[in-house]
């Protein structure tokens, strides 16, 4: 149990935390991933190499140091945490192995003569409350999807039924479930997990869901990413009549119900968890602008998709900019900035939701924030780990 001891030697380090968490969450990393090959498959070793996971890791145990009095004051941070473990499938038995590395990386990173045994212990009784707190909120999302029409539990296999090039580095795969049932709607903008098999490795990874809930099939739409282990497999190894086992979905980037004006913006294959969204307001009869940023016409999906759902949408607009001119037809070319933002919000009390690299959604946000957004009507979804829009 956490007492307040616990607590105050907790919060002692987070100036230590501050000054070199990154190096203690690689640390970890380092000794989790060699020593417990089990837990591979639910890490982007691409993340790992560029450091966006161990900073993501830092930045959430810093949060979680300083809020350890509250923990309310995390706001949305666990909720995220939740889905994104549902949709790679954590389990229960995974948190003490987490737990064991986390705390050996303290001592052997901060030092006995830092990391005493009473900030060890401190640190497990704070570990143990949040693996406590993270395992039940799992627990209820597994069985609410298990228990929702057409859902299930754990990995369940699926079908290529159709696989449909968008772009010059974008394809589509239809997938339908192996056993003939039904499927579990979802809400617009959540992802789905999948588990494959490539060179003889388990690997896991998110994909938004990229066309409406339909209880039948679901549709992801994959960039072929340079050096990208699964999404280059995807593009050239995967075809129709391929089985892939499916996670139920999840996500808490989801369209919520509002009667403001809707803002989607997208930057490249950001544009995937917006189209479920277009399609729901259409269905609402929602005013809804939508933008789209893409490096060209070549690499630009679902151009022809977007137009004619806008065509039929009498409160629907569609802007799109390309950096590179000649392609196709645009509305602007060059990068986002205020200036277009400005021309193109239908107002400032809107809904947005942003999708795209984090360097595109930190500067969509600012922008969006000096055109006088309120903070609380903005939405932003991180394909990989999540990071500090404001760095």
């Amino acid at each position: 149990m956490l007492s307040e001891q616990h607590r105050d030697l907790v919060k002692a380090t987070v100036p230590l935390l501050e000054a070199g968490g990154e190096a203690l969450t690689r640390h970890f990393y380092g000794i989790m991933l060699d020593e417990y090959p089990q837990v591979r498959p639910l890490f982007n070793q691409a993340h790992q190499a560029s450091g966006a996971q161990p900073r993501a890791l830092a930045n959430g145990i810093l949060q979680y140091a300083r809020h350890i009095d509250h923990l309310d004051a995390l706001g949305p941070l666990v909720g995220q945490v939740v889905q994104k473990h549902v949709s790679l499938q954590v389990l229960p038995e995974q948190y003490p192995i987490v737990g064991g590395c986390l705390l050996r990386a303290i001592r052997e990173v901060l030092g006995a003569q830092v990391a005493t045994d009473a900030v060890i212990d401190a640190w497990a009784a704070a570990y143990q409350q949040l693996a406590d707190l993270l395992i039940g909120a799992e627990a209820d999302v597994y069985a609410a999807a298990a228990a929702a029409p057409g859902g299930w539990r754990g990995a369940r296999p699926f079908q290529v039924a159709r696989k449909v090039i968008e772009s010059d580095e974008i394809v589509s795969l239809y997938l339908q479930p192996t056993d003939g049932g039904p499927v579990m709607a979802f809400r617009p903008g959540q992802y789905i997990g999948l588990k494959l098999t490539v060179d003889g490795q388990e690997v896991r990874r998110n994909y938004s869901l990229s066309a409406p809930s339909n209880g039948s099939t679901y549709r992801i739409s994959v960039k072929r990413e340079a050096g990208g282990l699964v999404s280059n497999f995807l593009h050239d190894a995967v075809g129709a009549g391929t089985t892939i086992d499916l996670f139920p979905p999840a996500g808490d980037f989801v369209l919520q119900p509002g009667s403001r004006p809707l803002v989607l913006i997208s930057g490249g294959v950001g544009i995937t968890p917006t189209l479920p969204m277009l399609h729901a307001a259409h269905e609402q009869n929602r005013p809804v602008s939508f933008l789209h940023f893409a490096r060209s016409g070549r690499v630009h999906a679902f151009r022809d998709w977007v137009d004619d759902l806008v065509a039929r949408h009498a409160q629907a607009r569609r802007f799109y900019c390309y950096e590179e001119h000649g392609t196709a037809p645009a509305d602007a070319h060059g990068r986002a900035s205020a200036e277009l933002l400005e021309r193109w919000l239908p107002a400032r009390d809107v809904d947005a939701y942003f999708v795209g690299p984090p360097p595109f959604m930190g500067a969509i946000k600012r922008m969006l924030a000096k055109l006088g957004v309120p903070a609380g009507q903005m939405h932003w979804e991180f394909f990989g780990p999540a990071a500090a829009l404001e760095a």
